[in-house]
């Protein structure tokens, strides 16, 4: 009778096995997705309304730049603005703080307050120039219409500004641009405002939840006249 009731039980522990096999397999799949090709993100603030809105969740395409590509004039991205946008840690980081941040590249905790959205308005090697309100931006000289994006009433600009981005770097904006501190907002600072692509997390590329804000983030058409006037080269 024992050995009768130890091969009844033996098919229900196997079943038991296999599925903690296949749960395993599966959380292992969603944290190297997650870890390496595509990181949920929630918006935390209205910098980049009405393209992205407060609470939205989107998805960064971390192998968009992956293979020796950059990203493009008029691209939504997601980067870590330490050095940039906010000053250098004073202190290395500790055994536990790389912990935390492996534990926020696998997605199981927020970003964190160093993560921005933006969007590329110009790449290494271009002109960025606004002549403050009631102008628009224009890159290596092409003014760009930024109306298919702009927040409803905001101006390109309301601060004057003449830059050229350094190889190697980003400048950045909100769509919401009198909501937004961005690359304005640091000019004459260590780092002028200027975003090193090496601190780029990914494209945003979805906006996936909630669902009725489910869309794709396009690159506008808005940049086309600038292909080939500088930066890397052609804009497609």
């Amino acid at each position: 009778m024992d050995d009768a009731t130890a091969d009844d039980d033996e098919p229900g522990r196997s079943r038991s096995r296999d599925l903690l096999l296949l749960a395993g397999i599966c959380l292992s799949a969603l944290l190297l997705v997650n870890a390496f090709v595509a990181r949920p993100f929630t918006v935390p603030s209205g910098s980049m309304e009405d393209t992205l809105r407060p609470g939205d969740r989107l998805i960064a395409n971390q192998l968009a730049y992956a293979f020796g590509d950059h990203p493009r004039r008029g691209d939504v991205v997601v980067f870590d603005g330490t050095g940039s946008f906010l000053p250098e840690p004073d202190q290395p980081a500790g055994p536990w703080d790389g912990l935390h941040s492996l534990v926020r590249d696998l997605g199981l905790a927020p970003a964190g307050d160093t993560v921005y959205v933006k969007r590329v308005i110009g790449v290494g090697g271009d002109r960025v120039t606004s002549t403050g309100p009631g102008g628009r931006i224009t890159v290596n000289g092409v003014p760009i219409d930024e109306s298919s994006y702009l927040a409803p009433g905001d101006e390109p600009s309301g601060v004057a500004f003449d830059v050229v981005v350094p190889a190697g770097k980003l400048w950045v904006m909100g769509d919401h641009r009198s909501a937004s501190r961005d690359s304005r907002d640091h000019l004459g600072e260590p780092g002028g405002g200027f975003v090193p692509e090496s601190r780029v997390i990914g494209r945003a590329d979805w906006v996936v939840f909630p669902f009725a804000h489910w869309n794709s983030l396009d690159r506008p058409s808005a940049f086309a006249a600038t292909a080939g006037t500088g930066g890397h080269g052609d804009q497609r």
